[in-house]
């Protein structure tokens, strides 16, 4: 059995170029996994922590509760949103649908609140919304 043969100089076999580029890696480098994206509200909650109470910390376990609860009452918002827009036969959710599906699901005083509190939140986004 004869050893296999070696490219020289005569063959006509094409040869691949090799183009080195800035972005290949080198030997002693390590290469960066790419994290799956998880969404979680768990910035936002922390952020209204500080601002409540600045000294106060949350353990990952009451982290992960508060994001539970908060995908928990958006779902639930969301969906009754839907409900009442193709109730009213409309293809498209508004903030009035978005209002009452609030004042149907959260009871009494913390409606009226959460009312407020978006009517203030659009109020200042439209204030800041620039004009195109």
């Amino acid at each position: 059995m004869a050893p296999p043969k070696k490219a020289g100089a005569g063959d006509s076999a094409p040869k691949k170029a090799i183009k080195k580029s800035s972005s290949q890696t080198k030997p002693g480098d390590k290469k960066r996994h790419k994290h799956k994206k998880f969404d979680s509200y768990s910035v936002y909650i922390f952020r209204v922590l500080k601002q409540v109470h600045p000294d106060t910390g949350i353990s990952g376990k009451a982290m992960s509760i508060m994001n539970s609860f908060v995908n928990d009452v958006f779902e639930r918002i969301a969906s009754e949103a839907s409900r009442l827009a193709h109730y009213s036969k409309r293809s498209t959710m508004s903030s009035r649908e978005i209002q009452t599906a609030v004042r149907l699901i959260l009871p009494g005083e913390l409606s009226k609140h959460a009312v407020s509190e978006g009517t203030k939140a659009i109020t200042k986004y439209m204030a800041n919304k620039t004009p195109k």
